[in-house]
């Protein structure tokens, strides 16, 4: 429970900096990037896995490169009706998922270092 209170602060911290970093999108607050946070995961582990399951055909064609276009495109989503993140619009809403999952992803991995040795 504690590990997913971690994560939670941790996207919500990501989004801040993508706020910060990112020209086309703006977070008002940190409670609105809390909630944006909590929203993102939910779409992230509910409505992306039907798109990409959808969608299947165009991103094989692409190599790919079509999962980018539905970040963007959920991120885009998102922002279009959580109260105090704005994201301005499609181009954005794709580098803005990139950012913010990049700057994620290595929050994650400096903060929650597992603890148990690797063995060799």
């Amino acid at each position: 429970m504690l590990k997913l209170l971690v994560v939670w602060l941790i996207n919500a911290l990501a989004l801040l900096t993508v706020a910060y970093v990112m020209p086309g999108i703006a977070v008002s607050d940190y409670w609105a990037a809390l909630v944006a946070a909590v929203v993102l995961g939910l779409v992230n582990s509910v409505i992306r896995p039907v798109l990409v399951l959808l969608t299947l055909p165009v991103t094989i064609v692409t190599l790919g490169l079509f999962i980018f276009v539905i970040n963007g495109l959920l991120f885009w989503f998102v922002g279009s009706f959580i109260q105090g993140f704005v994201v301005a619009g499609f181009w954005p809403g794709v580098f803005g998922a990139i950012v913010f999952s990049l700057i994620s992803w290595c929050l994650s991995a400096l903060l929650l270092k597992s603890g148990a040795p690797r063995s060799q």
